[in-house]
């Protein structure tokens, strides 16, 4: 998503070349293939599953960070050029909300990550599991759907049916 937000705020004329329907499905079909693999590395050696886990933990961490941190201080310098106040304050609606998810998304995966490596595992690391692997995504698709006219008309109008309830 941020490499979509940085082509579609950086290079916006040339958004459709870039981001085609190949390089979308090369990035699915990327992600499953990462996925069987390791489902296939689970079912071997221990030691050798000890080392997987590391490394790819690693690279599947830091790598989306680096990108991320990157197309976001280019989306950054390029919405302060930016003249349009309307453009920018919609811009910065979009990237903030996905920045919040992909902070609580990062965060509470590295305080599950760090504490793992110092206690046991406790109810409380279970609750922060799942907290990053369903909420996010839950929360990701909730705030794009914000985004919708119709959602935040509904949403609206139920919150003021609620508000005058006594």
């Amino acid at each position: 998503m941020a490499f979509d937000h940085f082509v579609a705020i950086c290079h916006p004329l040339n958004y459709t070349v870039i981001m085609n329907p190949w390089l979308c499905v090369l990035l699915v079909l990327l992600s499953w293939l990462i996925m069987f693999w390791l489902l296939k590395a689970t079912s071997s050696d221990t030691l050798f599953n000890i080392i997987l886990l590391h490394v790819v933990t690693a690279l599947l961490s830091i790598f989306p960070a680096t990108g991320i941190l990157y197309s976001y201080s280019q989306i950054v310098s390029s919405l302060l050029r930016m003249s349009s106040s309307v453009g920018k304050s919609k811009a910065f609606s979009t990237c903030g909300s996905h920045l919040c998810v992909v902070s609580l998304f990062y965060g509470i995966g590295l305080g599950v990550h760090l504490s793992s490596a110092m206690t046991h595992p406790s109810q409380g690391n279970m609750i922060a599991s799942m907290t990053y692997t369903v909420l996010t995504p839950m929360l990701n698709a909730f705030i794009y759907s914000l985004r919708n006219k119709d959602v935040k008309g509904a949403l609206g109008r139920l919150l003021s049916r609620v508000a005058s309830c006594p």
